[in-house]
């Protein structure tokens, strides 16, 4: 017993310390700025981004401990088993659980409501025991762009499918599909639609850089590529994702936004090193530059879509001369990170 105890303290406190990586939700740009503004009338987003945090929150604790290591540690087998019958403990959601079935025995909660929410993290913590998706390789199965940056924007694309940020996106995007394919969603209800979604990637294009780690930008300062052509790279996946997700609302209103977007979100993240931790939220600079970044989106997306199409020019100009003006090695030291 005095093994199983040593593990389960050794898994509490690596537990604990990954829980606290989603304290990144409290400086991404969709959680404050919906609550900002929709405040009780965002319920429904409010729900999305719960459902989208419950599966990580839900994963198993054992999976911290790497298959090959646990098989060579001499446990019994009754052991093993206490192991296994106890590890769900350490996470707080199994408690929060077993308090939900305790309010709906009092009657407080109903059962049917409890099945769902039981359903949900059932369905997480068995999809936590699935293999890791990039060992499935479905991660690498990405177009092939044509140029000398193809592998980087398919890289770049890939980073940010390990964000929580695309699909808190996807789920917006998807659900305003159904809706719009059952023919109860209002035209001018595609546009809000689109910012909502464009407001979940944001907070990523505030810190392009922060999920490739040490080694990333070692290997970006050993490449025969300009500055510039290496943000170039983070700006072209973002733009795909962007569209892609907005092609069932008003495509051409997001792409000008997501134009708008990248280019705002230049600073930020060739002037300062924000790491970030995947299948987590990305964390946005702060509330105020949140704003000023969501009012330029909205003043883009909404000039294109009630005055000219013909607006997604300047947002592209936009983005192209902050891509020219933070790619540059001379551009007042920014992207040093890089460079030196």
């Amino acid at each position: 017993m005095a093994r199983v105890t040593a593990i389960l303290k050794a898994l509490r406190t690596a537990f604990s310390r990954d829980w606290k990586s989603f304290g990144s939700l409290a400086m991404n740009n969709f959680f404050l700025i919906s609550a900002i503004f929709l405040q009780k009338s965002g319920v429904f987003v409010y729900l999305i981004t719960g459902l989208v945090l419950l599966f990580p929150m839900s994963s198993d604790p054992l999976r911290k401990i790497p298959q090959s290591r646990l098989d060579l540690w001499p446990l019994s087998g009754r052991e093993r088993w206490l192991l296994r019958a106890l590890s769900p403990w350490i996470n707080p959601v199994t408690w929060l659980l077993a308090a939900a079935a305790v309010w709906a025995a009092r009657g407080r909660l109903t059962v049917g409501l409890w099945a769902s929410i039981a359903g949900l993290v059932a369905i997480a913590f068995l999809i936590s025991e699935l293999p890791p998706v990039r060992s499935l390789g479905l991660l690498r199965r990405m177009p092939v762009f044509p140029g000398a940056l193809n592998q980087l924007i398919r890289k770049n694309i890939r980073e940010i499918l390990s964000t929580l940020d695309f699909y808190v996106a996807l789920v917006l995007s998807v659900a305003a599909t159904a809706f719009r394919l059952a023919g109860i969603l209002p035209p001018e209800a595609r546009l809000q639609l689109t910012l909502l979604v464009l407001l979940a990637l944001s907070s990523y294009s505030q810190c392009f850089f922060g999920l490739d780690g040490e080694g990333g930008l070692s290997r970006y300062r050993l490449l025969p590529l300009p500055a510039w052509q290496i943000l170039a790279a983070k700006d072209l996946a973002f733009l795909c994702t962007a569209l892609i997700l907005c092609l069932p609302l008003a495509p051409l209103a997001g792409v000008g936004a997501a134009l708008v977007c990248a280019a705002t979100g230049h600073s930020p993240s060739v002037s300062e090193r924000r790491e970030q931790d995947r299948w987590r939220f990305s964390t946005g600079v702060s509330l105020s530059f949140g704003l000023f970044q969501v009012v330029a989106m909205a003043v883009a997306a909404a000039g294109i879509q009630f005055t000219s199409p013909l607006l997604v020019v300047p947002c592209a100009a936009a983005c192209a001369i902050s891509l020219w003006w933070y790619g540059s090695y001379r551009s007042l030291g920014v992207l040093r990170f890089i460079s030196n």
